[in-house]
Protein backbone atom coordinates (compact mmCIF):
# COMPACT_ATOMS: atom_id res chain seq x y z
CA UNK A 1 0.00 0.00 0.00
CA UNK A 2 3.37 2.47 0.50
CA UNK A 3 4.01 3.41 -2.93
CA UNK A 4 7.88 1.97 -3.21
CA UNK A 5 7.16 -0.60 -0.58
CA UNK A 6 7.56 -3.53 -3.43
CA UNK A 7 11.00 -2.14 -4.48
CA UNK A 8 12.29 -1.20 -1.43
CA UNK A 9 16.09 -2.92 -0.30
CA UNK A 10 16.88 -4.24 -3.40
CA UNK A 11 20.62 -5.41 -4.26
CA UNK A 12 21.59 -2.68 -6.65
CA UNK A 13 24.41 -0.18 -7.51
CA UNK A 14 24.47 2.43 -5.03
CA UNK A 15 24.19 6.18 -6.48
CA UNK A 16 24.24 8.33 -3.31
CA UNK A 17 21.33 10.59 -3.00
CA UNK A 18 23.19 14.02 -3.75
CA UNK A 19 23.12 12.86 -7.52
CA UNK A 20 19.56 13.44 -7.43
CA UNK A 21 19.44 17.00 -6.03
CA UNK A 22 23.04 17.92 -7.99
CA UNK A 23 22.15 18.71 -12.24
CA UNK A 24 22.17 15.28 -13.12
CA UNK A 25 18.75 15.20 -11.10
CA UNK A 26 17.07 18.38 -10.07
CA UNK A 27 19.39 20.74 -9.61
CA UNK A 28 18.53 21.69 -6.29
CA UNK A 29 22.52 21.83 -5.08
CA UNK A 30 23.35 24.95 -7.13
CA UNK A 31 20.25 27.03 -5.49
CA UNK A 32 21.65 25.90 -1.59
CA UNK A 33 25.33 27.47 -2.55
CA UNK A 34 26.06 31.18 -3.62
CA UNK A 35 24.34 33.76 -4.30
CA UNK A 36 20.88 31.82 -3.69
CA UNK A 37 21.37 30.45 -0.60
CA UNK A 38 17.82 28.45 -0.81
CA UNK A 39 17.74 26.04 1.65
CA UNK A 40 14.09 26.21 2.65
CA UNK A 41 14.65 28.35 6.12
CA UNK A 42 11.42 29.05 8.06
CA UNK A 43 9.19 27.77 5.78
CA UNK A 44 6.90 24.41 7.19
CA UNK A 45 5.89 21.40 4.95
CA UNK A 46 4.11 18.39 5.74
CA UNK A 47 4.25 14.12 4.85
CA UNK A 48 1.53 12.11 5.48
CA UNK A 49 2.51 8.28 5.24
CA UNK A 50 1.37 5.00 7.00
CA UNK A 51 4.02 5.19 9.60
CA UNK A 52 5.48 8.01 10.69
CA UNK A 53 9.35 8.98 11.22
CA UNK A 54 10.95 8.81 14.77
CA UNK A 55 11.90 11.92 16.15
CA UNK A 56 14.57 12.89 18.17
CA UNK A 57 14.05 13.70 21.93
CA UNK A 58 10.82 11.18 21.87
CA UNK A 59 11.93 7.99 20.53
CA UNK A 60 14.59 6.18 21.93
CA UNK A 61 16.26 4.84 19.61
CA UNK A 62 17.29 7.90 17.51
CA UNK A 63 19.35 9.36 20.50
CA UNK A 64 22.38 8.73 18.88
CA UNK A 65 21.10 9.83 14.90
CA UNK A 66 19.82 13.84 13.99
CA UNK A 67 20.21 13.93 10.12
CA UNK A 68 16.36 13.81 9.60
CA UNK A 69 15.47 16.72 12.02
CA UNK A 70 11.95 16.93 12.20
CA UNK A 71 9.97 19.95 13.75
CA UNK A 72 6.65 18.07 14.68
CA UNK A 73 5.30 13.92 14.35
CA UNK A 74 1.58 13.30 15.11
CA UNK A 75 -0.31 10.08 15.23
CA UNK A 76 -2.95 11.24 13.15
CA UNK A 77 -4.25 14.18 14.82
CA UNK A 78 -3.07 13.44 18.11
CA UNK A 79 0.77 13.41 19.43
CA UNK A 80 2.78 9.78 19.47
CA UNK A 81 3.23 8.53 22.25
CA UNK A 82 7.31 7.68 23.00
CA UNK A 83 8.01 4.25 20.90
CA UNK A 84 4.43 3.45 20.49
CA UNK A 85 3.68 0.53 18.52
CA UNK A 86 0.57 1.62 17.23
CA UNK A 87 1.77 4.64 15.58
CA UNK A 88 4.90 3.05 15.01
CA UNK A 89 3.42 0.17 12.64
CA UNK A 90 5.58 -2.58 10.96
CA UNK A 91 9.07 -1.57 10.55
CA UNK A 92 8.91 -1.17 6.37
CA UNK A 93 6.40 1.75 7.04
CA UNK A 94 8.36 3.12 9.66
CA UNK A 95 11.47 3.24 7.69
CA UNK A 96 9.36 4.29 4.19
CA UNK A 97 8.40 7.33 5.95
CA UNK A 98 12.06 8.07 6.96
CA UNK A 99 14.04 7.77 3.95
CA UNK A 100 10.46 9.98 2.47
CA UNK A 101 11.80 12.77 5.04
CA UNK A 102 15.08 11.81 4.32
CA UNK A 103 14.46 13.16 0.56
CA UNK A 104 13.09 16.63 1.85
CA UNK A 105 14.90 17.35 5.05
CA UNK A 106 18.24 15.34 5.39
CA UNK A 107 21.72 17.45 6.95
CA UNK A 108 24.03 14.19 6.04
CA UNK A 109 26.67 15.28 4.23
CA UNK A 110 26.54 12.38 2.16
CA UNK A 111 23.22 12.22 1.53
CA UNK A 112 21.70 16.13 1.75
CA UNK A 113 18.13 16.66 1.10
CA UNK A 114 16.92 18.87 -1.19
CA UNK A 115 15.41 21.17 1.39
CA UNK A 116 17.40 20.75 4.85
CA UNK A 117 16.43 23.84 6.74
CA UNK A 118 12.87 23.53 6.14
CA UNK A 119 10.32 22.77 8.85
CA UNK A 120 9.07 18.90 8.37
CA UNK A 121 6.01 18.16 10.23
CA UNK A 122 4.89 14.42 9.94
CA UNK A 123 1.54 12.43 10.22
CA UNK A 124 1.50 8.44 10.55
CA UNK A 125 -2.06 7.26 9.82
CA UNK A 126 -1.34 3.95 11.13
CA UNK A 127 -2.33 0.20 10.47
CA UNK A 128 -4.63 0.12 7.33
CA UNK A 129 -6.57 -2.38 8.68
CA UNK A 130 -7.63 -0.02 11.17
CA UNK A 131 -7.43 2.60 9.42
CA UNK A 132 -8.41 4.03 6.20
CA UNK A 133 -9.34 7.24 4.04
CA UNK A 134 -11.33 8.96 6.71
CA UNK A 135 -8.14 8.62 9.10
CA UNK A 136 -6.08 9.67 6.40
CA UNK A 137 -7.75 12.65 5.48
CA UNK A 138 -7.52 13.63 9.55
CA UNK A 139 -3.98 13.51 9.41
CA UNK A 140 -4.07 15.53 6.01
CA UNK A 141 -6.32 17.92 7.95
CA UNK A 142 -3.91 18.16 11.22
CA UNK A 143 -0.87 18.98 9.09
CA UNK A 144 -2.14 21.55 7.49
CA UNK A 145 -3.49 23.00 10.31
CA UNK A 146 0.19 23.30 11.96
CA UNK A 147 2.40 26.25 11.82
CA UNK A 148 -0.25 28.10 12.50
CA UNK A 149 -1.65 27.06 9.18
CA UNK A 150 1.26 28.05 7.15
CA UNK A 151 2.05 24.89 5.61
CA UNK A 152 2.90 25.54 1.76
CA UNK A 153 2.78 21.99 0.47
CA UNK A 154 1.89 17.97 1.90
CA UNK A 155 3.53 14.87 0.28
CA UNK A 156 1.33 11.86 0.20
CA UNK A 157 3.57 9.40 -0.64
CA UNK A 158 1.29 5.88 -0.13
CA UNK A 159 -1.76 5.24 -1.68
CA UNK A 160 -4.93 3.10 -1.60
CA UNK A 161 -6.10 0.11 -3.80
CA UNK A 162 -10.38 0.94 -5.24
CA UNK A 163 -10.43 -2.59 -3.68
CA UNK A 164 -10.39 -0.70 -0.40
CA UNK A 165 -12.89 1.86 -1.51
CA UNK A 166 -16.33 1.13 0.43
CA UNK A 167 -18.36 2.57 -2.59
CA UNK A 168 -19.52 0.43 -5.11
CA UNK A 169 -17.88 -0.15 -8.01
CA UNK A 170 -15.71 2.64 -6.84
CA UNK A 171 -13.81 4.32 -10.14
CA UNK A 172 -11.03 7.33 -10.61
CA UNK A 173 -12.88 9.73 -10.99
CA UNK A 174 -11.90 11.97 -8.47
CA UNK A 175 -14.79 11.00 -5.94
CA UNK A 176 -12.87 8.56 -3.37
CA UNK A 177 -13.19 10.72 0.17
CA UNK A 178 -9.88 10.65 0.57
CA UNK A 179 -9.15 12.47 -2.97
CA UNK A 180 -12.02 14.94 -2.49
CA UNK A 181 -10.57 15.59 0.97
CA UNK A 182 -7.22 16.64 -1.04
CA UNK A 183 -9.01 19.25 -3.46
CA UNK A 184 -11.05 20.15 -0.34
CA UNK A 185 -8.27 20.92 1.91
CA UNK A 186 -6.00 22.55 -0.76
CA UNK A 187 -8.42 25.06 -1.33
CA UNK A 188 -9.33 25.77 2.13
CA UNK A 189 -6.08 25.63 3.95
CA UNK A 190 -4.10 27.02 0.72
CA UNK A 191 -1.57 23.77 0.59
CA UNK A 192 -0.10 22.17 -2.53
CA UNK A 193 -0.70 18.63 -2.26
CA UNK A 194 2.25 16.49 -3.84
CA UNK A 195 1.30 12.74 -4.29
CA UNK A 196 3.23 9.79 -5.21
CA UNK A 197 2.01 8.30 -8.64
CA UNK A 198 0.42 4.91 -8.90
CA UNK A 199 2.78 2.02 -10.10
CA UNK A 200 3.19 -1.32 -10.63
CA UNK A 201 -0.23 -3.58 -11.77
CA UNK A 202 -2.84 -3.35 -8.98
CA UNK A 203 -1.78 -0.61 -7.34
CA UNK A 204 -2.44 2.69 -5.43
CA UNK A 205 -4.00 4.76 -7.23
CA UNK A 206 -6.26 7.00 -4.81
CA UNK A 207 -5.58 9.08 -4.73
CA UNK A 208 -3.72 10.47 -7.86
CA UNK A 209 -7.36 11.12 -9.38
CA UNK A 210 -6.92 14.30 -7.25
CA UNK A 211 -7.46 17.32 -9.22
CA UNK A 212 -6.09 20.36 -6.91
CA UNK A 213 -2.48 18.74 -6.14
CA UNK A 214 0.08 17.53 -8.51
CA UNK A 215 0.80 13.73 -9.07
CA UNK A 216 4.65 12.76 -9.20
CA UNK A 217 6.03 9.88 -11.62
CA UNK A 218 9.26 8.72 -11.38
CA UNK A 219 12.60 8.98 -13.66
CA UNK A 220 15.50 6.48 -13.52
CA UNK A 221 19.22 7.61 -14.77
CA UNK A 222 19.77 7.36 -18.45
CA UNK A 223 23.42 8.41 -19.93
CA UNK A 224 24.19 9.81 -16.83
CA UNK A 225 20.99 11.94 -16.41
CA UNK A 226 17.63 11.42 -14.81
CA UNK A 227 16.24 11.77 -17.98
CA UNK A 228 13.89 8.15 -18.57
CA UNK A 229 10.51 7.26 -17.07
CA UNK A 230 10.50 4.34 -15.00
CA UNK A 231 8.85 1.62 -16.78
CA UNK A 232 7.49 0.46 -13.24
CA UNK A 233 5.17 3.98 -13.30
CA UNK A 234 1.37 3.77 -14.61
CA UNK A 235 0.42 6.59 -16.75
CA UNK A 236 -2.73 7.65 -18.20
CA UNK A 237 -3.37 6.01 -21.94
CA UNK A 238 -4.07 2.08 -22.15
CA UNK A 239 -4.98 0.48 -25.41
CA UNK A 240 -6.22 -2.89 -26.49
CA UNK A 241 -6.96 -5.34 -23.64
CA UNK A 242 -5.28 -3.31 -20.80
CA UNK A 243 -8.90 -0.40 -21.50
CA UNK A 244 -10.22 -2.28 -18.95
CA UNK A 245 -7.95 -0.82 -16.76
CA UNK A 246 -9.10 2.97 -17.85
CA UNK A 247 -11.11 4.25 -14.35
CA UNK A 248 -9.07 1.78 -12.23
CA UNK A 249 -5.26 2.05 -13.01
CA UNK A 250 -6.03 5.80 -14.48
CA UNK A 251 -8.69 8.28 -14.36
CA UNK A 252 -11.75 8.01 -16.18
CA UNK A 253 -12.66 10.13 -19.41
CA UNK A 254 -8.50 10.50 -20.57
CA UNK A 255 -8.01 13.18 -17.79
CA UNK A 256 -4.12 12.87 -17.04
CA UNK A 257 -3.12 11.22 -14.08
CA UNK A 258 0.78 12.33 -14.10
CA UNK A 259 1.68 15.73 -13.61
CA UNK A 260 5.15 15.98 -13.35
CA UNK A 261 8.44 13.89 -13.10
CA UNK A 262 11.16 13.73 -10.50
CA UNK A 263 14.09 10.92 -9.95
CA UNK A 264 13.03 8.21 -7.86
CA UNK A 265 15.48 5.13 -8.98
CA UNK A 266 18.28 3.72 -6.85
CA UNK A 267 18.11 6.11 -4.40
CA UNK A 268 20.40 5.55 -1.30
CA UNK A 269 18.43 7.09 1.53
CA UNK A 270 18.63 7.49 4.93
CA UNK A 271 16.79 6.16 8.13
CA UNK A 272 17.23 7.56 11.38
CA UNK A 273 19.22 3.80 12.82
CA UNK A 274 22.20 5.53 10.72
CA UNK A 275 21.28 3.19 7.86
CA UNK A 276 21.53 3.70 4.52
CA UNK A 277 18.83 2.00 1.92
CA UNK A 278 18.84 1.52 -1.79
CA UNK A 279 15.52 1.85 -3.16
CA UNK A 280 12.96 3.39 -6.00
CA UNK A 281 9.63 4.13 -6.58
CA UNK A 282 7.25 7.19 -6.72
CA UNK A 283 7.33 7.56 -2.91
CA UNK A 284 11.00 8.82 -3.59
CA UNK A 285 10.48 10.81 -6.58
CA UNK A 286 6.93 12.89 -5.16
CA UNK A 287 9.32 14.71 -1.89
CA UNK A 288 11.82 16.02 -4.46
CA UNK A 289 8.76 17.97 -5.48
CA UNK A 290 7.27 18.98 -2.26
CA UNK A 291 10.63 19.98 -1.13
CA UNK A 292 11.10 22.38 -3.82
CA UNK A 293 8.19 24.64 -3.07
CA UNK A 294 9.85 25.44 0.01
CA UNK A 295 13.12 26.42 -1.80
CA UNK A 296 11.02 28.79 -3.97
CA UNK A 297 8.72 29.55 -0.81
CA UNK A 298 11.66 30.87 1.16
CA UNK A 299 12.84 32.41 -1.84
CA UNK A 300 8.66 34.21 -2.72
CA UNK A 301 8.91 35.44 1.40
CA UNK A 302 12.70 36.67 0.94
CA UNK A 303 11.07 39.16 -1.86
CA UNK A 304 8.04 39.80 -0.21
CA UNK A 305 9.85 40.79 2.85
CA UNK A 306 12.31 43.19 1.42
CA UNK A 307 9.03 44.51 -0.47
CA UNK A 308 10.08 43.73 -3.84
CA UNK A 309 7.91 45.28 -6.93
CA UNK A 310 5.96 42.65 -8.50
CA UNK A 311 5.95 40.75 -5.13
CA UNK A 312 2.72 39.99 -3.43
CA UNK A 313 1.12 37.16 -1.28
CA UNK A 314 0.27 35.53 -4.20
CA UNK A 315 3.21 34.10 -4.29
CA UNK A 316 2.38 31.62 -1.34
CA UNK A 317 -0.70 30.61 -3.12
CA UNK A 318 -0.75 26.66 -3.69
CA UNK A 319 -1.79 27.62 -7.65
CA UNK A 320 0.93 29.43 -8.83
CA UNK A 321 3.14 27.19 -7.35
CA UNK A 322 1.71 24.24 -9.46
CA UNK A 323 1.62 26.20 -12.36
CA UNK A 324 4.86 27.59 -11.60
CA UNK A 325 6.08 23.64 -11.44
CA UNK A 326 5.03 22.51 -14.13
CA UNK A 327 5.64 25.37 -17.14
CA UNK A 328 8.96 25.41 -15.83
CA UNK A 329 9.63 21.38 -16.21
CA UNK A 330 12.19 20.23 -18.93
CA UNK A 331 11.08 18.37 -22.01
CA UNK A 332 13.62 18.52 -24.80
CA UNK A 333 17.10 19.60 -24.48
CA UNK A 334 18.09 23.16 -25.28
CA UNK A 335 20.84 23.14 -28.29
CA UNK A 336 22.71 26.31 -26.89
CA UNK A 337 20.51 28.75 -28.87
CA UNK A 338 18.08 29.73 -26.15
CA UNK A 339 14.89 28.16 -28.26
CA UNK A 340 13.96 25.67 -26.24
CA UNK A 341 13.88 27.91 -23.09
CA UNK A 342 17.57 26.72 -21.93
CA UNK A 343 15.78 23.33 -20.92
CA UNK A 344 18.73 21.07 -19.40
CA UNK A 345 17.83 17.51 -20.81
CA UNK A 346 15.66 15.53 -22.69
CA UNK A 347 12.99 13.49 -21.21
CA UNK A 348 12.28 10.00 -22.92
CA UNK A 349 8.79 7.66 -21.80
CA UNK A 350 8.31 4.38 -23.08
CA UNK A 351 10.25 3.12 -26.53
CA UNK A 352 12.34 6.48 -26.04
CA UNK A 353 9.37 8.91 -27.30
CA UNK A 354 10.08 12.67 -26.09
CA UNK A 355 7.53 14.79 -25.43
CA UNK A 356 7.11 16.28 -28.88
CA UNK A 357 6.21 12.44 -30.14
CA UNK A 358 3.26 13.46 -27.59
CA UNK A 359 -0.33 13.21 -27.75
CA UNK A 360 -0.24 16.41 -25.82
CA UNK A 361 1.94 17.87 -28.06
CA UNK A 362 -0.23 17.34 -30.88
CA UNK A 363 -3.91 17.62 -29.46
CA UNK A 364 -5.19 20.90 -27.90
CA UNK A 365 -7.62 19.04 -25.84
CA UNK A 366 -4.76 17.02 -23.85
CA UNK A 367 -2.52 19.15 -21.57
CA UNK A 368 0.16 16.72 -20.55
CA UNK A 369 1.42 13.51 -21.43
CA UNK A 370 0.16 10.36 -19.89
CA UNK A 371 3.55 9.28 -19.10
CA UNK A 372 5.85 12.21 -19.06
CA UNK A 373 3.04 14.92 -17.54
CA UNK A 374 4.64 18.31 -18.23
CA UNK A 375 8.24 17.02 -17.98
CA UNK A 376 10.70 16.79 -15.29
CA UNK A 377 11.23 18.65 -12.24
CA UNK A 378 14.25 21.00 -12.59
CA UNK A 379 14.00 23.42 -9.08
CA UNK A 380 16.77 26.09 -10.35
CA UNK A 381 14.21 26.47 -13.61
CA UNK A 382 11.40 26.77 -11.17
CA UNK A 383 13.40 29.15 -9.54
CA UNK A 384 13.90 30.99 -13.02
CA UNK A 385 10.51 31.24 -13.33
CA UNK A 386 9.19 32.34 -10.05
CA UNK A 387 11.85 35.01 -9.81
CA UNK A 388 10.34 36.59 -12.87
CA UNK A 389 8.06 37.66 -10.56
CA UNK A 390 4.62 38.51 -10.73
CA UNK A 391 2.86 40.60 -14.02
CA UNK A 392 -0.70 41.68 -14.54
CA UNK A 393 -2.43 42.08 -17.70
CA UNK A 394 -3.09 45.22 -17.28
CA UNK A 395 -0.15 46.37 -19.52
CA UNK A 396 2.27 44.54 -21.74
CA UNK A 397 4.15 41.69 -19.51
CA UNK A 398 7.90 40.60 -20.10
CA UNK A 399 8.95 37.56 -21.81
CA UNK A 400 9.14 35.41 -18.25
CA UNK A 401 6.43 35.55 -15.46
CA UNK A 402 3.60 34.50 -13.71
CA UNK A 403 0.43 36.19 -12.38
CA UNK A 404 -2.75 35.51 -9.87
CA UNK A 405 -6.27 36.89 -10.73
CA UNK A 406 -9.80 35.88 -11.48
CA UNK A 407 -11.97 35.53 -14.39
CA UNK A 408 -15.10 36.11 -15.11
CA UNK A 409 -17.74 33.20 -16.63
CA UNK A 410 -17.66 33.99 -20.68
CA UNK A 411 -15.09 36.85 -20.04
CA UNK A 412 -10.72 36.66 -20.97
CA UNK A 413 -8.02 38.03 -19.53
CA UNK A 414 -4.97 38.88 -22.19
CA UNK A 415 -1.38 39.13 -21.29
CA UNK A 416 -0.41 41.33 -24.24
CA UNK A 417 3.77 39.96 -24.42
CA UNK A 418 5.78 43.41 -24.47
CA UNK A 419 8.10 42.12 -26.74
CA UNK A 420 8.07 40.50 -29.87
CA UNK A 421 8.88 36.79 -29.73
CA UNK A 422 11.40 34.65 -31.79
CA UNK A 423 10.68 32.75 -34.96
CA UNK A 424 11.37 28.98 -33.81
CA UNK A 425 11.61 29.79 -30.19
CA UNK A 426 9.46 27.51 -28.37
CA UNK A 427 6.59 29.13 -25.72
CA UNK A 428 5.71 27.11 -22.53
CA UNK A 429 2.42 28.48 -20.85
CA UNK A 430 0.64 27.00 -17.44
CA UNK A 431 -2.76 27.71 -16.48
CA UNK A 432 -3.86 25.95 -13.40
CA UNK A 433 -7.39 26.39 -11.28
CA UNK A 434 -9.42 23.88 -8.68
CA UNK A 435 -12.07 22.07 -8.76
CA UNK A 436 -14.23 23.21 -6.15
CA UNK A 437 -15.08 20.54 -3.19
CA UNK A 438 -17.24 21.27 -0.48
CA UNK A 439 -17.74 20.01 3.22
CA UNK A 440 -20.56 18.36 4.49
CA UNK A 441 -20.10 20.24 8.05
CA UNK A 442 -22.62 18.55 9.92
CA UNK A 443 -21.69 19.87 13.20
CA UNK A 444 -20.47 23.68 11.90
CA UNK A 445 -16.86 23.51 13.02
CA UNK A 446 -15.18 23.79 9.85
CA UNK A 447 -13.01 20.56 9.79
CA UNK A 448 -13.43 17.14 8.43
CA UNK A 449 -14.88 14.44 11.14
CA UNK A 450 -15.10 11.03 11.32
CA UNK A 451 -18.55 10.60 9.55
CA UNK A 452 -18.56 13.68 7.35
CA UNK A 453 -18.48 13.48 4.03
CA UNK A 454 -17.82 15.89 0.72
CA UNK A 455 -19.39 17.00 -1.94
CA UNK A 456 -18.14 17.86 -5.61
CA UNK A 457 -19.77 21.06 -7.17
CA UNK A 458 -17.64 20.40 -10.24
CA UNK A 459 -14.79 22.06 -12.38
CA UNK A 460 -15.15 25.40 -14.31
CA UNK A 461 -13.83 24.66 -17.69
CA UNK A 462 -11.01 27.24 -19.00
CA UNK A 463 -9.49 27.54 -21.78
CA UNK A 464 -5.47 28.67 -22.56
CA UNK A 465 -4.79 30.61 -26.16
CA UNK A 466 -1.34 31.38 -27.94
CA UNK A 467 -2.19 34.13 -30.55
CA UNK A 468 -1.48 37.29 -32.52
CA UNK A 469 -1.75 40.23 -30.29
CA UNK A 470 -3.68 42.09 -32.72
CA UNK A 471 -6.15 38.81 -33.15
CA UNK A 472 -9.25 38.44 -30.97
CA UNK A 473 -10.51 35.38 -33.00
CA UNK A 474 -9.06 32.40 -30.89
CA UNK A 475 -10.29 30.18 -34.19
CA UNK A 476 -6.80 32.10 -35.60
CA UNK A 477 -4.79 31.62 -32.65
CA UNK A 478 -1.21 29.88 -33.14
CA UNK A 479 -1.73 27.27 -30.30
CA UNK A 480 -4.34 26.10 -27.75
CA UNK A 481 -4.89 24.28 -24.89
CA UNK A 482 -8.83 23.19 -24.38
CA UNK A 483 -9.38 20.31 -22.37
CA UNK A 484 -13.00 19.63 -21.02
CA UNK A 485 -11.69 17.18 -17.72
CA UNK A 486 -8.47 18.49 -16.97
CA UNK A 487 -7.93 21.15 -13.87
CA UNK A 488 -4.60 22.84 -16.11
CA UNK A 489 -3.87 23.45 -19.71
CA UNK A 490 -0.79 23.86 -21.05
CA UNK A 491 1.09 25.06 -24.07
CA UNK A 492 4.42 24.29 -25.73
CA UNK A 493 4.74 24.95 -29.10
CA UNK A 494 7.26 27.01 -31.23
CA UNK A 495 6.94 30.24 -32.79
CA UNK A 496 5.94 30.29 -36.64
CA UNK A 497 7.36 33.76 -37.54
CA UNK A 498 8.83 36.69 -35.34
CA UNK A 499 5.62 38.98 -34.40
CA UNK A 500 3.60 40.33 -31.17
CA UNK A 501 2.03 37.53 -29.33
CA UNK A 502 -0.32 38.12 -26.12
CA UNK A 503 -1.65 34.80 -24.06
CA UNK A 504 -5.84 34.59 -23.39
CA UNK A 505 -7.42 32.46 -20.64
CA UNK A 506 -10.42 32.27 -21.50
CA UNK A 507 -13.88 31.30 -18.74
CA UNK A 508 -15.76 29.10 -21.22
CA UNK A 509 -18.06 27.28 -19.40
CA UNK A 510 -19.33 27.30 -15.60
CA UNK A 511 -19.82 24.52 -13.61
CA UNK A 512 -21.04 26.53 -10.85
CA UNK A 513 -21.55 30.86 -10.89
CA UNK A 514 -18.94 33.38 -10.01
CA UNK A 515 -15.26 34.01 -11.24
CA UNK A 516 -12.76 31.35 -11.19
CA UNK A 517 -9.24 32.07 -9.72
CA UNK A 518 -6.43 31.24 -11.49
CA UNK A 519 -2.79 30.90 -11.89
CA UNK A 520 -0.92 31.57 -14.75
CA UNK A 521 2.60 31.11 -15.59
CA UNK A 522 4.83 31.66 -19.01
CA UNK A 523 7.84 31.52 -21.12
CA UNK A 524 9.31 32.91 -23.70
CA UNK A 525 12.30 34.04 -25.91
CA UNK A 526 12.05 37.98 -27.13
CA UNK A 527 13.35 38.42 -30.69
CA UNK A 528 17.38 39.30 -30.74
Amino acid sequence: MVGAFAAAGASIPTLVMSSSISEAGINAQRLHEPPYNLTGRKIAIGAVDIGRPRKFGLDKAVQNHREIPLHGVFFQDALPKPNATEDLPEAMAQEHAEQVAAVMISSDKASRGVAPDAKLYAAGVGRLDRNGQPEECIAAQHLASQNGGDLRAINLSFGESLEQDPRPNARLDGNALLTQCLDWSARVHDVLYVVAGNQGSGGIPIPTDNYNGVNVAFSTLYEGVFRKVDLANVGTNFSGVFTRLVGKESNVNNRRLVSIVAPGSNLELLTLDGQRTVTSGTSFAAPHVTATVALLQEYGDRQISQKTPQWTLDARRHQVMKAVLLNSADKIKDQGDGLRLGMGRELLGEGNRNWLDSDAYNSPEIPFDGEMGSGHLDAFRAYQQFSAGQWSPAQPVPALGWDYREVSDKSDQDYVLEAPLQSGSFVAVTLTWNRLVELNDSNGNKQYDLGESFTDRGLNDLNLYLMPAEENNTSKSISASTSKVDSSEHIFFPVPKTGRYKIRVQYAKSAFEGTQPYALAWWTVPSR
